[in-house]
This record gives C-alpha cells, structure tokens and sequence, in this order.
C-alpha cells in the first residue's frame, strides 16, 4: 500500500511540475518527447502504442501541435522511467542564447531577425538550431583561420588555428547532462579490482593496479630536470612518467586518467561513436575528458561521493579532504551526479582566466553560460579575484527573474618551481534558489540576500538590462542613441 502510496504522489508531482513548466513560453515538451524517443532508438509507432495513443497524435505532439495531456505525461514517465528534469533538458536556455549569440553577428544584419523569430525556433526544432550553430562554429573557425595564416616563405609552410573541437565536446557533455553511466559501472568495476588487492592509500593501489593489470610503470621526472610536461605516457615502454612538481593531487588523478585511457577504450569510443564525433581532434579531447571522467569516478564514486555530499551539506572543503582530491576535482564530480532515481543537486560549472575567458562550462542549473564571449562582469565568478582562496557567495537574478544562488573562488597553480609564471583561475559553481536550502554555504544568508539578488545578465550583447554600469557592449536588440551633451552610468546607456 505505502509502494503504491509513494507511486502515487510521484507522478502527482510529475503532473503539478509539468503544469507549472507549461506556463513557461519557451518550454515544448514534444521537442522533449522526440529527443529521449530518438535516444531509445524508438520509432513513432512503437512509441505511440506504448502510450497508447495514434501514430499521427504523436507526430503532432512531438512538432508542439498539440499538448502533453497529464495522462500521456504519467505513462511516458513511468513507462521509460525518466523524470522530469530529463524531459526538462530539452528547455535549453543555453541553446536559445547560444543563438542569440550567433545572430548577433553583423553577417546577419541585412536580415532583420528578431528575437521572437529565434525564440519560436529553437522549442519548435532544436536540432536545427543546434546546426545553424555548428555551421556558424565552422565559419567562425575559417574566418580566423584565414586572418591568422603565417606562410614561411622559405619553407611554403601555412600555420592556423585549431578547430572548435573543444566545443565539440562541450556541447557532448551537455547534451549527455555530464553523466555516462557506462563510465560509472567500469570505475566500479576498476574498484573492486583495487580493492580485492589494495591498500587503502588510493594512491599506491592505482600504481599497483596499472602494474599488475596492465604492467605499466610509473616513474617520476625530478627536480634538477628542466622541463615543461606534466604527463607523458610511452606505450612502447609501457611507462607513465609525471612531473613532481604536481600536487600530489592532480598526480593521482593523473594515474587514475591513464588507468581510464586504457581500461576503458571501449566505452570511451562507444560514447563519442554514439554522439557522432568524427573530427579527428573532437575524438582526441572526447578520449581525454571522458578518462577525467572516469578518473574521477575512480576517486569519488557515485554513491559513496554523493552520500558524503548531503552529510556534509556539500561542504566543498570537506569533501576534498575525504577524498584526497583538489577543490576543481570536486566541482566537477558535483556536476556529474544525475543517476537517475539518486541524483545531487543540479549545478552549472563555470572556469575563467583574469582575463575573462571561460575555459569549462556546463550547466544543468537552467542558468545560461554564453558561447562566445565572456560572461556577465557582475558574477562573484569575476569578483573572487578580489579574494583569491575565499569562497564568495551570490544571489543572482537573470533578466527573466530566475534567481541562482551561485558560490565562487579563485585560486592559482604554480609551475612546481619558483621560476615557473603562476596562473590565475576562478571557479564558479551554481544551483536553482530552490535547491541552495541544502548547502552549507547558504546557511544564515539566504533570507536575507534572496530580496538583495544581484542582477546580472548572460552577456552584454544578449543582456536587455540598461541600467547596467558596467555594460561593456551595446544590446543587439536596439538601436543606438548617443548624444554628445548627456553621460550616462556607462557609454551604451542614454539617460532619460
């Protein structure tokens, strides 16, 4: 009866969410329906007979002619065992201002696009919005690769930028909500392996594992060598070699990487295969992300990383010490936690230099991160260079009135040596408002910054906001109006 019970209010609250996500103008659950049906390899007629409505009635739900009724929506979920935020992925702000991003372009100034054309394009088809910008991605990497071509005369050698593969592979994360349960069940396979012969110092069980399951040797460079590399892996000599210089940190991660590398070549290629990456250099990322992953997962399983997170309220500080990882290492493991029936909290990730530029991004929050350029300047994510080691807490309210509550700080890595030029990061992690409640660094705070929210804004060519002083670009939904007498709180806002 209470089986039944907890059943019961399960899809009540799958019905309640799924009315109040309707509300939303720019969410269309068919687009949802049709990703997660492509995704099961389905056809529309095997999926309308599991529903258990027509062929042509799914066709029409899935093109957002028609709504999701209640009922459809309860055996949809029960019958593929998904939940809402799953069908939730599809509502992509990002993908929205991703384009918004691309329009804003001056190529496309002669064709007088407005912003409800983009927005009633990417519920409707996603998929086309996606490629219009892959298109864009591979005109933007031609044209610089055309502005930045150095030919060498003597030798006729042309030199030019990499390509956009590595938001090849961003867009594979995001779409895959950073989580690949396959990468899961082979590190806690590689788990119980250690463990049947391990010590319990994590660092000497992974040598030890790379020796007797793949006679791998590692070796370390020392000190009086000058050199630059931090990892070099021979396989004819089936010897990693890691600099000394790392934290002892990032040298275990390291190991676990290449223990990723090798022991889970298959999973690895059938993971990239599935998401059709084809790019020689997408694959090569593709293949060393998704061992990070894995290495991660080998040093903060799921279940014991995820049970350890709640005790401990999320305390990053915390975690890092019981799992002998670095401060990054756990933001990026608190991303990946989407099993679904146990799931974390739903975070976004953002990385940037000093200089502004974002290096890593992902989100599963709902907040926004741009693409192209660099984030809002009013995000703690920019501040905390302010207070490099301190964690900073913000309240951050979107253009749209959705609130983030979003935590920061900034850091740097050295070299190893007192020569080596030191570089600045700062990392930025962020949930929905609703889910702050259970983390420790919301505790006494959140009242009382929930009506002192930060307005911020995606990017200063997306952002609506005028009253902004530090707005760096003028909105791309406006004209212009300057006039020479008048100042206002920045050059791109005319007082009235």
């Amino acid at each position: 009866m209470l089986t039944k019970y907890c059943k019961y209010n399960k899809y009540c609250k799958i019905l309640h969410m799924s009315s109040l996500l309707k509300k939303k103008n720019d969410f269309r659950l068919g687009a949802a329906i049709r990703r997660i049906r492509r995704q099961r390899k389905l056809t529309q007629l095997q999926l309308s007979n599991s529903l258990g409505i027509s062929t042509s009635y799914l066709n029409l739900i899935e093109n957002n002619r028609r709504n999701v009724t209640g009922k459809i929506l309860v055996s949809f979920a029960k019958e593929f065992n998904v939940e809402l935020s799953e069908l939730a992925a599809e509502n992509n702000s990002s993908l929205l201002n991703d384009l918004m991003e691309v329009f804003s372009d001056v190529i496309f100034d002669t064709n007088y696009l407005k912003n409800h054309d983009v927005q009633d394009l990417v519920p409707s088809n996603p998929e086309i919005a996606r490629a219009i910008i892959r298109l864009y991605d591979l005109y933007k990497t031609d044209e610089l690769r055309d502005k930045s071509q150095e030919k060498d005369l003597s030798k006729n050698k042309i030199r030019s930028l990499p390509n956009i593969s590595a938001e090849t592979i961003s867009d594979l994360l995001q779409k895959n909500s950073n989580y690949f349960p396959s990468l899961e069940d082979k590190a806690n396979e590689i788990l119980n392996k250690i463990k049947s012969i391990g010590s319990g110092n994590i660092f000497s069980d992974l040598k030890n594992y790379l020796s007797s399951s793949h006679k791998i040797r590692v070796a370390t460079l020392p000190p009086e060598a000058k050199h630059s590399t931090v990892r070099f892996y021979d396989p004819i000599a089936k010897t990693l070699v890691l600099s000394d210089r790392l934290p002892q940190a990032s040298i275990t991660f390291l190991i676990a990487q290449q223990i990723g590398l090798i022991s889970a070549d298959n999973e690895i290629n059938s993971i990239l295969k599935d998401n059709e990456i084809n790019d020689i250099e997408a694959i090569k990322l593709g293949r060393a992300a998704l061992a990070s992953y894995l290495a991660a997962a080998i040093l903060m399983p799921y279940e014991s990383f995820l049970e350890q997170a709640k005790i401990a309220k999320y305390d990053i500080e915390v975690l890092e010490h019981r799992f002998q990882t670095s401060f990054e290492q756990v933001c990026h493991r608190l991303t990946t936690l989407h099993k679904p029936g146990n799931r974390g909290i739903a975070f976004h990730l953002m990385r940037v230099d000093i200089a502004g530029n974002i290096s890593k991004r992902f989100s599963s929050s709902g907040i926004t991160i741009p693409r192209y350029s660099g984030a809002c300047p009013r995000l703690n994510i920019y501040s905390a260079f302010t207070t490099p080691g301190k964690v900073k807490v913000q309240i951050s309210e979107m253009p749209d009135g959705e609130k983030y509550f979003c935590l920061a700080r900034a850091f740097s890595k050295r070299g190893g040596s007192f020569s080596t030029p030191e570089s600045y990061y700062s990392i930025g992690l962020g949930c929905g408002l609703s889910e702050a409640k259970d983390m420790i660094y919301s505790e006494n705070i959140l009242l009382d910054a929930i009506k002192n929210a930060v307005p911020v804004g995606i990017s200063c060519r997306t952002c609506p906001r005028t009253d902004c002083s530090q707005r760096a670009f003028p909105p791309n939904d406006r004209a212009l109006i300057f006039d020479e007498n008048i100042r206002g709180i920045s050059s791109y806002v005319t007082p009235i």
